[in-house]
């Protein structure tokens, strides 16, 4: 039977759960998220540092702990050039969604607050997507990134509601950066392991 962490144990069970076992799962977490965030620091790497940290997240919750630092750099490797293009299309999404909500809030494209709110809509379930995506990459070794994206988009079109939590949980991630920017590598961690929370309970 594999081991738990404190966080995907029943509420029963969660109590005989040692606070330094609380605090040695936060520290894993926090710790892999600011690996990912310096491996992602040249861009053309981010692909590869944030499948490998989502295979780590995987590990985590299917396994109790965090692979070894060789698995890690194997995968890593393994992911560099795969990664390329999922950066390369996570990037342009990006920016072509900046541009347009600028448009919209400064009335330089028709639509309004209408359309506003429905490339709030659009954002969120391409996050959410996104994350889902980011998930079955994890859960693949860090590999596989068209099949994963195919398989998103499938479960996205059939069950909406995780995919839109997985955006809202993005979301809220993105504003709890905003607001303490020197919080951001270690809430990479803590998102990744809500998006694979929140795809084992669904």
């Amino acid at each position: 039977m594999k081991p738990a962490t404190s966080w995907d144990l029943p509420a029963t069970t969660r109590t005989r759960i040692d606070w330094r076992d609380t605090v040695r799962n936060a520290s894993s977490l926090a710790l892999c998220g600011i690996a990912a965030t310096v491996a992602a620091l040249p861009v053309v790497t981010a692909g590869a540092a944030f499948a490998t940290a989502s295979a780590a997240v995987h590990d985590f919750c299917e396994y109790g702990s965090m692979p070894p630092l060789r698995t890690s750099a194997r995968r890593f490797v393994r992911a560099l050039l795969p990664g390329l293009p999922a950066t390369a299309v996570a990037l342009a999404a990006a920016v072509l969604l900046i541009v347009d909500v600028r448009a919209l809030v400064a009335g330089r494209a028709p639509g309004g607050p209408v359309l506003l709110v429905a490339t709030a809509v659009v954002a969120v379930a391409l996050l959410g997507t996104a994350g889902l995506t980011l998930v079955e990459v994890g859960r693949r070794g860090g590999r596989g990134w068209l099949a994963a994206a195919r398989s998103a988009v499938q479960y996205g079109l059939s069950r909406p509601a995780p995919v839109v939590g997985m955006g809202l949980a993005l979301v809220l991630a993105v504003l709890l950066a905003s607001f303490i920017p020197a919080t951001t590598p270690v809430l990479v961690g803590f998102a990744l392991f809500a998006l694979h929370a929140i795809a084992r309970r669904v």
